[in-house]
């Protein structure tokens, strides 16, 4: 168990917005810690690094979690946090340009106009009358009226659903796993579906808001795209993965689709002529960076100060207000029987009377935060670790 400074190590540049609100008087903030507390990092891969023994917890100032051993973290007692709903409207807000550039054709139309002049060097008559004979080729079609279909009504979708729903499309929504927070913020006119396939065969547009997971990859399939109607449109603004990429493009070639828009280039989508897409741009706003900075840096320090988890994707949320006048013990376990048990029978004979007790079970791990009234001795750190289950304790 420990106090003192907590070191913190930076993997990529996180926003000032949210280091600033460290407190430097018990943070230390570094690129090159070796034995660091507490990790920030966005897009680098922790995969292929080593893990000190001294981590804590890993915060992820984004949503997708791919490049981290989010698992194996969970195996030493290492809570691993995201940002999810820091840069939601950032991602809604290029999903409605996707709609957009996808129904008006707006992408390749500019490419074309661009072409007149860059390439052939038109201009002045000459240039007006090859606008006037080719525009008739990137006739598009309006928004309202048309379906959209979101998967996924996590804090983006349920943006997505809402604004789509001001823009006159009629939205079906699926999501088996929505919230009851989520659930009060979407639109009462979104038709929540039974199905995927439902979904499929009755929209004309569909958008993605789903995590890289074994169940979600390749949702978008060759025999989901059939139940489309022809001239469909799908937005992928996810994870490239969650789409079959041949099925849509011989989907595309076939004119069974109109356009595929995703924020995910490959070799065979950046040249496709009814492909849009774009570098990576979800969260690339000001806006968005200083957002998840700041959700990421609070929910590291929250919980590196009192041992709350908010927003961990390994670990269960527990949130527990301080008892003045106690310490705080945070205990990593495996998901078993008895262990409650076990942890206070040790408390007890450690003469600690316990204040303040939660435990919470996500899968086949648990947490408990336990404030005692007493001393709280080194022996007792050994003799919790040496509770068959237990992954890692701690004193705050």
């Amino acid at each position: 168990m420990s106090n003192g400074t907590f070191p913190i190590r930076t993997l990529n540049a996180i926003s000032p917005v949210g280091l600033q609100r460290l407190d430097r008087d018990v943070f230390d903030l570094g690129t090159d810690i070796a034995e660091p507390r507490g990790i920030l990092v966005r897009s680098a891969d922790l995969h292929s690094m080593e893990i000190p023994d001294s981590l804590y917890a890993v915060a992820r100032a984004g949503a997708g979690t791919n490049n981290i051993p989010v698992d194996a973290l969970a195996a030493r007692g290492i809570v691993v946090f995201n940002t999810p709903g820091a840069n939601a409207n950032a991602v809604k807000e290029l999903v409605v340009a996707g709609m957009l550039l996808a129904a008006r054709n707006l992408y390749h139309a500019a490419d074309y106009t661009r072409d007149l002049v860059a390439e052939q060097g038109l201009s002045g008559k000459e240039l007006d009358a090859q606008v006037e004979a080719g525009k008739k080729q990137f006739a598009g079609f309006e928004l309202p009226g048309k379906t959209l279909g979101v998967i996924g009504l996590g804090a983006i979708g349920v943006l997505v659903a809402n604004q789509a729903q001001a823009l006159g499309l009629r939205v079906l929504g699926y999501d088996p796993a929505i919230t009851v927070e989520r659930a009060w913020q979407l639109s009462p006119n979104v038709e929540q579906v039974e199905s995927v396939e439902e979904l499929f065969s009755r929209s004309d547009m569909i958008t993605l808001h789903v995590p890289l997971v074994e169940g979600t990859t390749g949702l978008v399939s060759a025999e989901r795209i059939a139940m489309m109607p022809r001239g469909a449109v799908v937005l992928n603004f996810a994870r490239g993965g969650v789409v079959d990429e041949a099925a849509v493009i011989a989907a595309l070639d076939s004119g069974h689709l109109h356009s595929y828009v995703n924020d995910f280039p490959t070799e065979a989508g950046a040249v496709h002529p009814r492909v849009i897409t774009l570098p990576h741009l979800g969260a690339s706003t000001g806006e968005a960076e200083d957002n998840c900075a700041v959700m990421a840096v609070d929910q590291l320090q929250d919980f590196l100060l009192h041992g709350n988890i908010r927003n961990s994707v390994n670990y269960p949320t527990v949130v527990m207000a301080r008892t003045p006048g106690t310490t705080r013990l945070a205990i990593f376990n495996q998901n078993k029987p008895t262990m409650i048990s076990q942890i206070t029978s040790a408390l007890g004979e450690a003469g600690l009377n316990v204040a303040e007790f939660t435990n919470k079970a996500r899968g086949d791990v648990a947490y408990t935060l336990v404030d005692v009234e007493g001393e709280v001795r080194d022996e007792l750190k050994e003799k919790i670790l040496a509770i068959d289950g237990v992954i890692r304790a701690r004193k705050i």
